[in-house]
């Protein structure tokens, strides 16, 4: 197997890799940047993408993330089931022929890429307009919340292609819309459009697509104005929400309401 790739030290390498990462006080920027290829995903963009996440410095409440052009992301680049594959990446042939190790290493390696943007200390916005496909459908839900344009396409083409999603993104599928419209979302790869997305719960908001850097910086904006720390709070208890019993999760408001009251007293740890 093709020995791992370092990761991208620096914002010139991860631009490269077709991500851009802007920090805007307490707000950060990342920007899905090559629109010509469609922002179509590769390990390299995916290894940017994990090393944004690690350098984002620790000011930043908010991450908004964004792709230059006409869509959002057209999912994987297919180079990587050809013969070539993209150079100096492993093919589709290569990891197949790795050991189970190695194998679940890889792509357990892809999908730190895309599962940080759940971590408890920030909040996450997917602003989201054309093509989200596979990979892009995976990112976008990778996100705490989706704002999208009208003209916006979600969908998950992975068993098309004899694969699953995973990028981290079934979990997430399933929570917004249960399991059987996800299962069927999956399994025949069907679009879905702005008006059903909304309808559905994968877009929080949908706006015309000249109005989507706005709304999504609004939205961003209205997270910004609350304590951080009473957003962190809350962050924690919902994620937690659907692992614990009714009385386990009011005894976890309990206690992050007890936090919090220390806190605003000045007696807290």
């Amino acid at each position: 197997m093709t020995a791992p790739v370092p990761t991208p030290a620096s914002p010139a390498d991860w631009e490269a890799a077709g991500v851009r990462l802007e920090v805007e006080g307490e707000l950060a920027v990342v920007t899905l940047c090559q629109p010509k290829r469609r922002n179509a995903q590769s390990p390299a963009m995916w290894r940017a993408l994990t090393a944004i996440g690690r350098e984002l410095p620790g000011t930043v409440r908010v991450v908004l993330l964004r792709a230059e052009g006409v869509s959002f992301s057209a999912g994987l680049d297919r180079a990587m089931f050809t013969p070539e594959g993209i150079p100096g990446e492993p093919n589709f042939l290569a990891l197949a022929g790795s050991s189970d190790q190695e194998l679940d290493a890889a792509i357990a390696g892809y999908q730190d890429a895309f599962s940080w943007w759940r971590r408890p200390d920030v909040i996450t916005i997917a602003a989201v307009q054309g093509h989200a496909v596979g990979a892009g459908f995976q990112l976008a839900l990778a996100c705490d919340l989706r704002v999208c344009a009208e003209d916006v396409q979600f969908a998950m083409r992975e068993t098309s292609l004899g694969l699953v999603p995973d990028l981290t993104g079934t979990k997430p599928l399933t929570e917004l819309v249960g399991y059987s419209r996800a299962l069927e979302i999956c399994a025949t790869g069907r679009w879905v459009y702005g008006k059903e997305a909304a309808e559905l719960g994968l877009a929080n908001l949908v706006v015309p697509a000249a109005e989507l850097e706005a709304a999504a910086r609004d939205l961003a904006a209205a997270l910004l104005a609350a304590p951080r720390n009473a957003v962190i709070e809350t962050k924690a208890l919902l994620q937690g929400a659907a692992d614990r019993s009714y009385q386990e999760q009011i005894a976890a408001e309990r206690a992050a309401q007890a936090r919090r009251l220390r806190d605003l007293a000045g007696i807290g740890d």
